[in-house]
This record gives C-alpha cells, structure tokens and sequence, in this order.
C-alpha cells in the first residue's frame, strides 16, 4: 500500500512539473503548432510545405492555495498572427477574468491575482480573444479553454457531531456493535489520498475498538458489568492521506453507557431479622419493614415478597411496596399473647422479570428468617358469652336468680373481675347483679303485658384497673302466665225486638285475653252459676272463642221490662283457669216487620201516635231552651244579691266600709291593739281610742280572763258580745281579727330543724299510733330502709 502510495505521489509531482515546465515564458508555447503535410503520391521524395492554423487550447492546471511572493503564473496565450511587433492586442473574458485572473495584453501571459481555494470553485471557463489594434478585428476566433485548479491537502476530516452518545447492553459479546462515527473530508477524493480517512481509538482501550474504514465501534471485551462501570468515554481519531504521516486529522468524543440486564439476584443483607408487635394491633398493622437488594435497576431491581414457610404463615403477611422494594409484615390474623408470643416466619424476595440468558448464575431470589416477638398489653376482661338469652317466669319472686354472666380477664396476671348494670338499659331498676359473682336477679315485681322483654348491658371492669372493662349484652324474655282472665273484646249494645221469636240469634259475643299462651287462646262461654236457667235468653258457646245470645221466648214488652241483664262467664284454657263474668245490657225495641230497631223507649208509647220525629225534636229544643233561660234568671238573681255590701260612705248598715282612716303612726300603739287576741296569756287591759272621742265617757269595765278552759267558739261569741256593748267602740262597724289557736295540741312538732344532731336516727314509729290520717308520714319514717343502691 505505500507503494501504491509513493507512485501516486511521483505521478502528481511528474504532473505538477510538467505543468510548471510548459508555463514558463522561456520555453515554447502554450497553444500547439500542428503541421499538415500535403502532398501526392508522385511528389514522393519531393519537399513538404507546412500550413499553419489558429490556436487550439487545451486545460491548464493551477495549484490551490499558493503562497509564493509573486503571483501565480498560469499560462500563456500566442497566436502565429502575432509577429511580435505589438500589433495585436490579447482579451481574456469569463469566470474570474480580471479578478481572479488577469492577462498581459501585449504579450499574453495569464496569471492568478489572488490565492484560489478548490473546494470553493475547482474549475474555471475562460475565453481569449487576439484582435488587431489598428483594424479591431479579430485575427483570431474567440477560444475557450479550461483552468483547473489542483487539490492540495488542507482539509483535516470532520466528523458530523462532536459528541456522540451510545450505549450498549451489559454483558454483550466482544464485537457487538454500539456505535457508527463518520467524518468527512472537502478534499478532492478523485486525486490523490488527501480525503482518504482511517479510523483509530485514542481512548477507550481496552474496552472499545474502532473499524478504521467504517468507523463503527465495537465492544473490545467479554462480561462488562454495569454494576462496576457504567460510563465510558471513548475518543475518536479520523485521519485523512490514508493515515500517512502528514495527514491531517479530527477527532470526537463518544460517550458509552452499559444498560442494565437482570444479571443479578436479589440479596439479602442479613440472615434474620427480629421484630415486635403489641397484641392489640389491629387486622393490617405495618409491623417492620425489610429488604433485599439487587444491584440491577428498573423493572430488572423489582422483587416480589412472600412467606415460604414458617409458624406464622397464616397471623403474618408481607406485601412489597412498589416505591421503594421493600417487604412490609403487617398482621393478617389477631394476636394473643397469652396463646402465642413468638413466631418465626421464612420470608423469600424474588425477581419478577427473569431473563433466560443469566439463568445459569444461579437461582434469582433469596430468604431470610424474621422472628416476630408479640408483647403483652393490659386488655380488657372477656365474657365468655358475648350475649345471653334469658328466659324467666312471669310471676318470678323478688330476690329470685334469673341467670349469671361470667367474664375473665385474658391477661397473665388474671384480675378480680367486678360486674355492674348499665342503668340506662335497666331505667325501672327491675333487675340486679351480684358485683362479684355476676349473678342477676330480680328487684321488682315483673310483668309480661306491659315489658315483654329487658334488654340490658352488663359491664365488667378490672378492680385494679377500672379503665379496663367491657360491655355485653342480656337479653331477658319473661315468659307468660295465665294472670289475666279474659274478658269482652268491645262494649256491646244488644237489642231485642218486641217481637223476637224464641230461639232467635240477636247477638254474637267475643273474647280477648292479655296473656299469650304458647298455644293460643281457647275460650268458654255460659250464664253465670245463678242464672244457669234464665227464662228470656241463653248462651250458646260455638266452639270457636265466641258465643251466642239466643232469646228463649216469643214476645217481649217495653212496658213491662224495657232492660235486661244478662251476666255471662268467660273462661280460659290455660293453667291456672281465669274466668270473669261480663254482663250484657239487652235493651227491648220496637222493630218493624224485618227486625230493623226503630225505638227503643218507652216514654214513646205515651206520645199521640200522629206526632211525627221531626216534632218531638222541636219540643225537646223548646224545653232545652226554657231551662236554659231560668237557669240564667236565677244566676242573674243571685248575682243581684251580691252587690257591693257599702254602696256609699254614709250607709253605716253594712258590716264592713271603708274610711281610709290610718290611725296616729309608729306612736299611736293603743288604736288597735290585737294582741291580745294573739296571746290568751298577755293580761288584758281596756285602753282608750285615741282617734275616737265619745259623748259620755262611761266607766271603763274588765272583764274576767277568758282563755282558761274555754272553747274558742264560745271565746270568740263572748269578745263579738263585748265589743257590741262596748261604749267606747266608734259608731260605725269595724274589721277585727281573732287569732286565738286555744290549747297546745297534743301532737308534738315533727320539724327537724329543732334536733339537737342532724344525724342521730330518731324513732317515728309512734306514729303508727296516731290513726290512719298519719299512716303515709307512719309509711314514709317508720318503715324499713329502702333500696339504697
């Protein structure tokens, strides 16, 4: 290849100095002086005469980038018209003539003015022209010929980005292809190596390689782990001349990522694990959280959690938490320390997206042991029945034991137990319990027909830890007894008709009992024993809890007997037999000829037998009326007579007046002084009225003492007397007050306020003694003490 390289490279500078050769002004010229021989056969041996023609061009070549200090000498144009004596005068016209490229008109040298770039414009068109400067004719016709501009190597290659980006799975084959880079070259690739690019790594050895023609990268190791390294940046050489020294060259940066495969099984960081959990966590509690990890990542690191075995497999549950890869215990079934306080459950961590390449690495999931350690909490007391159902009799004496709770506490320590009625299920106090051995009995009397069930809670608390306790329902059911006797179902209002028949139905009678004997109610009807024959009616029992009144002759008369009672006994079927005796009122009617009641009075009979209903109503109002109005008369009499007693100021016959008399003030304590009323003991003493003077003053008189041994009616009928003959009373009636409550009472007071101590038990059973206007205080003091709960 550097064989071919150096030919090459002669070749070109074989060219180049041809072309230099032919260019310069000392040798011969640029356009070709073709002979033609003309001649004959016969003229063989004869000379030949040359004829000469026009220019011909052909291409020159013309190196980029020059650099020289003069400029660049392209060409040279001459025509045989040309005879040197500067006649003819030289034009260059097209791409770039006179910029790029100017010519000597005298002589027709051509060079280039200016430094050309190939890779901007690799070839240039160009038309010459020679014409006679005194005719202005063309000696010559124009001719076109061709610059080319010859590539030298001053492009380095340039890759399409400086940095690529790439990755490639872990674990891959060497030789697995991650990447292709590409550079290119504005060098002329037809001439010569100047864009011919080789590949090479400059970094990334040992672990990458490169294809020197096709530039694709390749894994240069076996089993990279991303685990160990994930990034990698490789660099990349191009460089043209096909790699020869003097080439030119460009780099790139190309940054490598190993993916991710599932190469590597979950891991435990410890055999075991111990957690704890009060007994009392509730269904679902997280109790800890544990983890295995795996150094892959993504949907290749996630693991699924599971009990593979263990004492705890059906109490314990783990569930994994997508976020973060963790296994959580929680609590699937409720703890009991006092059954069970440690448990040990194997817990196994398994990789859910396995790949079938890594298979052989071994098994991808691990195991751990976790010990569960439940700690012992302060529960309340347990009844060993949640509810009960108790069933007792109706006529249950008081004091008598209907049933019995039993509750326990579940702890270790096993604390007295003490047992009480919530009063708001039991607000009558019908029932009771036995606080410490849980024993309910009755209080009060009980009745079916008005409570046929009690609904109460019973609670049981810890002595020592009254905090702790627990409710449970009892349900009571008092079961029936045959207390009632049956009785009517309504009020009837039976009738017979004037001309009833004997043995004719005129009513039908039935029963209700309050009691609920289990197989229902069976009932008896007959007369009651003193009337077991009565001549007017008789009862028939029909067997199906009602009865008959059937009549037992023709004919009954409202004259005669307008009301019949006919007492009937009810009687029931359960044990103990009830009975009771109803009576039915059985009133007499006229009836017409269907049996329709049309009256049953017997003041009817007496009325004209024209009068009509409509007039017997009218007089009835007419008498309503009447008495209404006397009614009011005498109420308005009476009202008459309770005028005003003083109907003036100068009336004195009345009892009572008004003269808006107030005495002489706080002084004046002897106007009226009526204390002597209130006390029988205070001495009596007859004072003068100080706002009444009298005519003639008569001689004041005492009186004897009047409150030993007399009765107060009579006390009383002796002071009015006195006070009539007093001489000294005003002449118009005045109010006195008595107040005299005669002789002591021979009941002491009953008041405690006067007790010398407020707590002492005083004895009232005395007042039994005191007949039965005192029998509710004898019943309220004297009895025993009552229910003190």
């Amino acid at each position: 290849m550097r064989t071919c390289y150096c030919l090459s490279f002669l070749i070109w500078t074989s060219m180049l100095h041809e072309v230099h050769a032919s260019s310069s002004p000392k040798r011969t010229n640029m356009y070709l002086q073709v002979e033609r021989v003309t001649g004959t056969p016969k003229d063989h041996g004869k000379a030949l005469h040359r004829t000469k023609r026009g220019w011909m061009w052909n291409q020159f070549f013309l190196l980029e980038e020059y650099t020289g200090p003069d400029t660049q000498y392209v060409g040279k144009l001459h025509t045989d018209q040309d005879k040197g004596d500067g006649n003819l005068k030289y034009i260059l016209t097209g791409d770039g003539a006179g910029s790029l490229f100017v010519i000597d008109e005298n002589t027709g040298d051509i060079h280039a003015a200016k430094r050309l770039d190939r890779e901007e414009k690799s070839l240039y068109v160009l038309r010459a022209k020679a014409i006679d400067r005194k005719t202005g004719r063309q000696v010559e016709p124009e001719s076109e010929f061709i610059i080319k501009i010859h590539d030298i190597n001053d492009n380095e290659p340039k890759f399409t980005k400086d940095i690529y980006t790439a990755s490639v799975p872990e674990k891959s084959r060497v030789g697995t292809s991650v990447i292709q880079v590409t550079a290119t070259d504005d060098d002329d690739s037809n001439y010569g190596n100047s864009a011919k690019v080789v590949y090479s790594i400059l970094q990334g050895q040992p672990y990458f390689s490169v294809d020197p023609d096709t530039g694709i990268i390749k894994t240069a190791l076996p089993d990279m782990s991303r685990e160990n390294r994930e990034q990698y940046q490789v660099v990349i050489q191009a460089k043209d001349m096909g790699g020869q020294m003097g080439g030119l060259s460009g780099t790139t940066t190309v940054n490598i990522t190993l993916t991710d495969v599932n190469d590597n099984p979950p891991r435990f960081p410890q055999s075991s694990y111990q957690i704890s959990s009060l007994e009392s966590a509730p269904l679902g509690t997280s109790l800890g959280r544990i983890k295995a990890n795996d150094p892959d990542v993504g949907e290749n690191a996630e693991t699924e959690y599971s009990i593979a075995d263990g004492d705890g497999s059906d109490t314990f549950d783990i569930i994994t938490d997508k976020d973060t890869q963790e296994g959580i215990i929680t609590v699937k079934k409720q703890l009991d320390y006092e059954k069970k306080n440690l448990y040990t459950l194997k817990v196994e961590a398994t990789n859910t997206h396995l790949d079938p390449r890594f298979f052989h690495l071994g098994p991808f999931k691990d195991s751990a042991f976790v010990k569960v350690f439940v700690e012992d909490v302060d529960e309340p007391p347990v009844f060993t029945m949640p509810s009960s159902l108790i069933e007792v009799d109706e006529d249950a004496r008081e004091g008598s034991i209907v049933g019995q709770v039993i509750a326990q506490d579940p702890d270790v320590v096993k604390n007295a137990i003490k047992y009480s009625l919530n009063r708001h299920t039991d607000l009558d106090r019908i029932f009771n319990i036995h606080s410490g051995n849980g024993s309910i009995f009755i209080s009060k009397t009980l009745d079916r027909e008005s409570t046929p069930w009690h609904n109460l809670t019973v609670i049981a608390t810890e002595i020592s830890n009254p905090k702790q306790s627990t409710q449970a329902p009892i349900f009571i059911r008092i079961l029936d007894i045959n207390d009632h006797a049956p009785e009517f179902a309504k009020y009837y209002e039976t009738f017979v008709c004037e001309n009833a028949k004997a043995g004719q139905l005129i009513q039908t009678v039935s029963a209700v009992d309050k009691d609920d004997p289990p197989r229902g109610h069976k009932f008896f009807f007959e007369l009651s024993p003193e009337y077991t024959i009565h001549p007017n009616f008789s009862i028939v029992d029909n067997k199906d809890n009602t009865a008959g009144v059937i009549t037992r002759r023709n004919g009954y008369s409202r004259t005669k007997m307008n009301t019949y009672l006919l007492p009937v006994v009810i009687f029931d079927n359960d044990y103990p037999i009830q009975s009771s005796t109803g009576t039915l009122t059985i009133k007499v009617c006229a009836c017409d000829s269907r049996g329709n009641m049309q009256s049953c009075n017997a003041e009817a009979l007496l009325l004209p037998a024209g009068l009509s209903t409509g007039a017997l109503v009218a007089i009835l109002l007419c008498i309503m009326i009447l008495l209404v109005l006397v009614v009011l008369f005498a109420a308005m009499k009476r009202q008459r007579k309770k005028e005003p007693l003083i109907v003036s100021k100068d009336d004195v016959r009345d009892n009572i007046v008004t003269y808006n008399d107030e005495g002489g003030g706080e002084e004046d304590t002897q106007a009226f002084d009526i204390g002597t009323l209130r006390n029988p003991e205070a001495r009596e003493e007859s004072k003068i009225r100080r706002d009444v003077m009298p005519e003639t003053i008569f001689q004041i008189r005492r009186t004897a003492p009047l409150w030993e041994n007399i009765d107060v009616q009579d006390f009383i009928h002796r002071r009015l007397k006195e006070n009539d003959l007093d001489p000294t009373a005003p002449p118009y009636d005045s109010l006195a007050t008595y107040a005299y409550e005669g002789n002591d009472s021979i009941a002491n007071s009953l008041s405690s306020l006067e007790s010398l101590t407020t707590e002492s038990n005083q004895d009232y059973d005395y007042l039994s003694d005191w007949g039965p206007r005192f029998k509710k205080l004898a019943d309220m003091y004297g009895g025993d003490e009552s229910d003190r709960d």
